[in-house]
């Protein structure tokens, strides 16, 4: 069971550090979902050393990583034109190392120049070393026909052909580089030189001491970066002794707890496609959409591009418990994807609790999938007018017991939003049903008031 190898990295990680549970959980949701993560923290949180052991587990996968700084510029991150491909007549050694003709002979060569040097006497491989030459030669001079004067960039152990990016203190980067991360951190692609390279990217870590101000119009521009990020966490110092001591203990034995689970990159591929299929029941989609809401009445932005592509995150979620299907706490994960500003990060934790892990969210869920069941059973008649009147009669029966849980709860309690996005959605299937049907469309509370009459 892969799910296992990546709970066991998990822990593995875990054991290593002190209350960075849900740093080390959000780095495995990211590399999941192919998501950037961003983490704030005061120094000598331990940021960085999460990061790093995290990856440190994935085997196989390219990695590049780099202190930002105002002296770092493209070149270092993303590679040098190489000069010998713009010169006229001439053809780059990247071309020719990709040449499988031009690298058969240069092996052959490495071999008779061998043999020339165990047998001074013997001159056969020397000529023929040398009859060799001219053949590669001739080779170069067609290769440089075709390819030369095309700019190419030396990109070898840059961010171009990394699997794994961690740029720590993203922000302390000078302007240019930051403008150039724009297209690497989202499309996943490199522009140099009129050349477009493709990243094989899964995903971008940073770390940093702060977050940017962005009404400050200096900063303002950083925005656009940081919002690159989907998932961000911010780290505290270790608050229980318990857990100091454990850390202590380690650094003074100088205990060391080696990489005994391991991840190779095809595996991590096969993790991402297997969490790809994970279900998400209609439900699901209700309650992320009645936390979107509530979150916006309390003045928390939550894009577009944010919300239609939160799926991944809570398909990771149920993954990593090792179910094939999403249930309504895997929405608790959305909490480190949802925020942007520190602050921001109780309330959406406490909003998510109110609106899905209690036991409203649960009686919810029930009544949701009975209108759901009687959707189903009315689609599925061959006699639609009788069977409307059953649907009428069991939708009102619903429509009856979510306005039941409404007394329980103050006008301006964040549940009348759960409850009225329920009664908003049964309404919904009911004028679904009709639209199959020669009857008008009542709304419920009205068609209850009938059937009250009719009684």
């Amino acid at each position: 069971m892969l799910y296992k190898k990546m709970n066991a990295v998990i822990q593995e990680v875990e054991n290593c550090l002190a209350e960075r549970e849900e740093l080390i959980h959000t780095i495995a949701l990211a590399l999941l979902t192919k998501k950037n993560l961003f983490v704030v923290g005061s120094p000598g949180q331990s940021k960085s050393q999460a990061i790093d052991l995290f990856r440190s587990h994935i085997d196989g996968a390219k990695q590049f990583s780099i202190s930002m700084c105002k002296e770092v510029d493209e070149e270092k991150l993303f590679g040098r034109l190489d000069l010998s491909s713009i010169i006229p007549g001439n053809v780059s050694r990247s071309r020719l190392n990709h040449d499988s003709k031009y690298q058969e002979m240069a092996e052959m060569m490495k071999r008779l120049l061998q043999d020339s040097e165990n047998d001074m006497e013997n001159e056969s491989s020397l000529s023929a070393a040398a009859e060799l030459q001219d053949k590669m030669e001739k080779r170069r001079k067609c290769l440089a026909e075709l390819y030369g004067g095309t700019p190419e960039i030396l990109t070898t152990d840059k961010i171009p052909e990394a699997h794994i990016c961690f740029l720590d203190e993203l922000f302390k980067a000078n302007d240019g580089v930051l403008n150039s991360l724009l297209n690497a951190t989202n499309e996943h692609t490199y522009t140099n030189e009129g050349v477009v390279i493709d990243i094989p990217v899964i995903s971008f870590f940073s770390a940093s001491n702060e977050i940017p101000n962005f009404n400050n119009p200096e900063e303002n521009s950083l925005q656009a970066l940081y919002d690159r990020f989907d998932f961000k966490v911010n780290t505290q110092y270790v608050k229980d002794k318990e857990n100091r001591m454990k850390i202590l203990d380690m650094k003074q034995k100088s205990i060391t707890i080696s990489n005994q689970a391991i991840i190779g990159l095809e595996e991590l591929y096969e993790m991402q496609t297997e969490v790809s299929k994970v279900r998400i029941p209609a439900n699901i989609n209700e309650l992320a959409d009645i936390i979107l809401c509530e979150l916006r009445r309390k003045d928390i932005q939550v894009s577009d591009r944010i919300y239609f592509n939160y799926s991944p995150v809570v398909q990771a979620e149920a993954w990593l418990d090792g179910r094939d299907t999403v249930i309504p706490k895997d929405l608790s994960a959305l909490v480190n994807y949802l925020w942007n500003k520190p602050e921001e990060y109780t309330i959406i934790k406490e909003t998510i609790h109110r609106l899905v892990e209690n036991p409203l969210g649960d009686k919810l869920d029930k009544l949701l999938a009975k209108v759901y069941q009687y959707r189903d059973d009315f689609l599925g008649a061959t006699e639609k007018n009788r069977a409307l009147f059953t649907f009428r009669t069991n939708l009102v029966s619903v429509y009856d017991e979510v306005e039941a849980l409404r007394s329980g709860f103050s006008e301006d309690d964040a549940s009348i939003v759960a409850i009225e996005g329920m009664l908003s959605r049964v309404e919904s299937v009911s004028r679904q049903i009709h639209g199959e049907t020669k009857f008008t469309y009542v709304p419920l509370q009205e068609l209850k008031e009938y059937q009250a009459l009719t009684a």
